[in-house]
């Protein structure tokens, strides 16, 4: 089960310059991943958990507003870890 979440230095800075919203709404999913696991919490609807193609291929993006999405990859070396890599407003 992957329950262990790492925020990346360059997610960290996103995250001061995301609505304070957003930034509640990450922590939510991570106190969420930690307690149930990144199975279970990927079957929730509302988060819109889905893979990326193209250059992004690997990652996986959740939805924390309309507008903010948070990448994440997960990772497996002794320990498996969901890392979130960048917070970012989506271009329509």
């Amino acid at each position: 089960m992957i329950n262990t979440v790492i925020i990346s230095k360059h997610a960290k800075n996103d995250l001061k310059k995301v609505p304070s919203y957003v930034a509640l709404k990450l922590q939510a999913w991570i106190n969420n991943t930690e307690v149930q696991g990144l199975e279970e919490v990927r079957k929730v609807l509302g988060w819109h958990d889905e893979p990326l193609y193209g250059k992004r291929k690997g990652q996986r993006s959740i939805r924390l507003s309309k507008s903010y999405r948070a990448i994440y990859v997960t990772k497996k070396t002794h320990i498996e870890f969901v890392s979130i890599e960048e917070v970012h407003k989506h271009a329509y």
